[in-house]
């Protein structure tokens, strides 16, 4: 079976490429390396032994992508690629539009003219908005506090209607909620060009001393300790959930919408104490005032994607830490060799 992951050479996208690898698949990864490193599949292919079809291409292409479905007969797609900052989203909410949403209509566009109609979307549960109870589960009701998850519910609804239009998609919606930590070889991890968006990676790349400190925005909100509560979830776990996810697809009517989280919830200072273990260095840390869009707690109700995919999260916070120090002392600068 050949699959396509659009973004492989992200940070999720590689990981699950190294899993897709081990189990047999053959892979093609098809990336713009905006956000990314071709040197995260190098290392993919050397922890694997199996070599990856790379393509350069842009989803917002359809030159770029007809080139891949015409040259390659594809089975299924994992969809990842897309811009995913939550900040950067409210100053720039067109980009996102464009990039997020026209470049997935695009996608299905092409994967429809190739006879291509199985796909796993990475979703996220920025599409539940400020939700009023936690753990939160598939059918909560859906906004979004952010261009960021507007563009990720649109997809959503865009993928709903495209099986309503012809039955023959197949179509998986993972909402995954704060991905983190590494390979345990330390050889991949997450790279973020510029100033990092994403809690952990901050705090690894204070640990490691090429940040002054920690930024933590908001120690107002209503948690145990002021400061916001996530699903943090280790990346080997959300990886193998995109697996059982494609192994899902051809017995899947419709739309399946799944939560991949761990249902328990951290806030920003237990992340920073767990990280102070795992490496055994200080992460210094101010407050800052929140950020737009950023809501107080967030964590999922693991419960149905252990009914209807048979996958649960089985690393700890420990685990997520220890990784994520692994691979970035080893790689303080990331991929930049």
């Amino acid at each position: 079976m050949t699959v396509l992951v659009t973004g492989g050479a992200g940070y999720i996208g590689s990981h699950t490429t190294l899993l897709l690898l081990e189990a047999g698949y053959d892979v093609i990864v098809f990336d713009n390396f905006s956000n990314a490193s071709p040197e995260s599949i190098k290392r993919v292919e050397a922890l694997t032994g199996r070599k990856v079809t790379l393509i350069e291409g842009d989803i917002r292409s359809r030159e770029d992508l007809e080139k891949v479905f015409l040259n390659h007969a594809i089975d299924a797609v994992i969809h990842f690629a897309g811009l995913k900052a939550v900040g950067e989203s409210v100053e720039q909410p067109l980009r996102y539009y464009e990039n997020n949403v026209c470049g997935t209509v695009q996608l299905c566009e092409v994967m429809a003219e190739y006879g291509c109609r199985q796909i796993v979307f990475s979703s996220s549960a920025t599409v539940y908005g400020d939700p009023h109870t936690t753990p939160i589960k598939e059918d909560f009701p859906l906004s979004a506090t952010n261009p960021y998850g507007r563009s990720k519910l649109f997809i959503e609804e865009i993928l709903r209607d495209l099986y309503v239009s012809d039955s023959a998609w197949k179509v998986v919606l993972l909402r995954y909620f704060n991905p983190v930590g590494a390979h345990e070889s330390g050889r991949i991890g997450e790279d973020p060009s510029g100033i990092p968006n994403n809690l952990l990676p901050f705090i690894a790349q204070t640990a490691v001393g090429k940040r002054e400190k920690l930024s933590v925005f908001g120690n107002d909100y209503d948690t145990h300790d002021g400061t916001g509560v996530r699903d943090y979830i280790h990346v080997m776990d959300l990886s193998e959930g995109h697996l059982k996810a494609l192994e899902k697809l051809p017995q899947i009517e419709g739309v399946l919408t799944v939560n991949l989280g761990t249902g328990q919830g951290y806030s920003v200072l237990d992340m920073v104490k767990a990280f102070e273990k795992a490496s055994g260095q200080k992460v210094p840390y101010e407050f800052a005032p929140r950020r737009s869009g950023d809501i107080a707690k967030c964590y999922a109700d693991p419960t149905f994607a252990k009914e209807v995919l048979g996958w649960e999260a089985k690393r700890g916070i420990d685990e997520m830490c220890e990784d994520t120090w692994r691979w970035q002392s080893s790689n303080p600068n990331g991929y930049q060799l």
